[in-house]
């Protein structure tokens, strides 16, 4: 039986020599043909026997070699209970979602630093619990308080779960999951205006409809932290919702994807040399600008639809169908990104979209409308939350794919919301109920903001791109599909072999 414990890992003389490259000693750089055999570079006697994250050498062979049919297997097991449990808790959190910036990126590191499942059930048990006090607060400083510790919890789960898909999903499969993750708050937005619709009919409670939008906001979600923390798998190489034979199929495909299974710990000369790293600020930069029109749709969307003639109640229930309508969008340009391996055209097309429709609300004037220039300018309000909603996988996965090592992707993925958090402060404050119904400040500045993604994808999609042909001409070639790349934890994204997703 194969055991998952650490053990020292050994290097081959040749492939230790390939993870120095030729800046050490004036070596030559590796040469790898395309179509050349894996078997050659990830399943050297060595590896099989040093590393924890293979089994023994004959089992490790029968691994490397098997079937596609297993892998599915594998991964539909992974997405029969990750994936629920995820998207309940982005559900969950979303209804009474709060700005996280400065404890993003610690919350995030503490998925590293101990079991994701702990870190993640322990965010949502500290916003559930938060969420439902809400309903009991009798003064401002009692609603700060408890926005506060939402705050905490959020920060303990938000990319925090990106950060676990990784663990157990490859670059190919990364972008759909994590729209399918994201996928609920496509639902949130939809259940918020039904949920909110609901409570404004209630007449006769004696509790205020306010706290009675709290408490269905909050009390599900401590069950379900509960469950996530006995349900939602650990780590590949530990959790027993795997047999042992999933777990080394688990932790051969992930090295033979690029990114290595690791122990728990933080490696914090890798929270440095990402910290330090210019790509980790543009890139949230650009989820900045996404999240300019995900709080301006997600907060004020039945506000603009009210713009069309429509009363409060149902200006809530029309804002439902943009939301199933971003929720297809959504999933399938993740589906096309995940099998096409870009990322920068697709949220190009998203960031476009939204200009688009931006553009609509700021052109078509909702006052004394024709019936047509209300169907364009409802039109428009699909396009924005198309765009929304579908950037946020995108860009998660992009980050995620261009970084490499558990504590990076850690610190890259918690820097989106430190970072890119920041525009949706801007977001509540743009909309002022004088300034309506046609809102030309925040269509203006959303517009601009929609630029600067679309130019920011542009720009680093032709910089990926450039630089894996650099990469591939100074290695001679592209590395063999399915190469484990030395030298990760050493030389992070510029080990010999990495190449970004462009």
């Amino acid at each position: 039986m194969a055991r998952f414990v650490d053990k020292p890992f050994e290097i081959p003389q040749e492939h230790h020599e390939h993870a120095h490259g030729d800046e050490e000693q004036g070596r030559a750089a590796p040469h790898f043909q395309d179509g050349q055999s894996v078997t050659e570079f990830s399943t050297t006697t060595s590896e099989k026997a040093g590393s924890s994250k293979y089994a023994s050498s004959t089992i490790g062979i029968e691994h490397a070699k098997a079937s596609k049919g297993n892998e599915r297997k594998l991964v539909r097991k992974l997405d029969v209970v990750i994936l629920p449990l995820a998207a309940l808790l982005y559900l969950a959190a979303y209804l009474d979602r709060i700005t996280y910036i400065v404890l993003s990126v610690p919350g995030t590191l503490l998925a590293k630093q101990f079991l994701p499942s702990t870190t993640i059930a322990f965010g949502a048990l500290t916003w559930s619990i938060a969420a439902s006090c809400q309903a009991a607060v009798t003064n401002p400083a009692g609603l700060y308080v408890c926005r506060l510790f939402v705050g905490v919890g959020e920060a303990c789960f938000g990319q925090a779960m990106a950060v676990y898909f990784t663990f157990f999903y490859t670059r190919k499969e990364i972008a759909k999951r994590i729209g399918l993750f994201i996928s609920a708050g496509s639902l949130a937005g939809a259940f918020s205006g039904l949920i909110a619709y609901g409570v404004s009919n209630i007449k006769s409670s004696p509790i205020p409809q306010w706290r009675i939008l709290f408490l269905i906001e909050g009390l599900p979600s401590l069950a379900l932290a509960i469950v996530v923390f006995f349900c939602l798998p650990s780590r590949p190489e530990k959790t027993r919702y795997l047999n042992e034979e999933q777990r080394t199929v688990a932790c051969t495909r992930l090295n033979a994807d690029g990114a290595p299974t690791e122990s728990t710990g933080i490696d914090w000369r890798a929270v440095r040399y990402t910290l330090l790293n210019w790509r980790t600020y543009v890139v949230a930069v650009a989820y900045s600008a996404m999240n300019l029109g995900l709080s301006s749709t997600s907060g004020y969307l039945p506000t603009i639809i009210k713009g069309l003639g429509y009363t409060n109640a149902k200006a809530q229930i029309m804002s439902v169908p943009p939301y199933a309508v971003s929720l297809v969008v959504m999933l399938l340009i993740c589906t096309y990104s995940d099998r096409a391996q870009t990322r920068g055209i697709p949220i190009m097309c998203v960031f476009a979209t939204g200009i688009v429709g931006w553009s609509i609300l700021l052109g078509v004037s909702p006052v004394d409308p024709s019936s047509s220039d209300l169907k364009v300018r409802y039109f428009g309000c699909f396009c924005v939350v198309s765009a929304a909603y579908s950037a946020i996988p995108l860009i998660m996965s992009w980050q995620a794919s261009n970084v490499a090592g558990e504590s990076q992707k850690a610190v890259a993925l918690g820097m989106l919301n430190s970072v890119g958090q920041c525009l949706s402060i801007l977001g509540s404050f743009i909309f002022p109920k004088n300034e309506g119904p046609r809102y030309v400040k925040a269509a203006s500045l959303n517009i601009a903001f929609q630029c600067l993604g679309l130019l920011i994808s542009l720009s680093m999609t032709l910089y990926y791109r450039w630089e894996n042909r650099r990469r591939d001409k100074r290695e001679g070639g592209k590395p063999a599909k399915g190469l484990r790349i030395e030298g990760l934890h050493e030389d992070y994204d510029h080990a010999v072999g990495f190449r970004y997703t462009p």
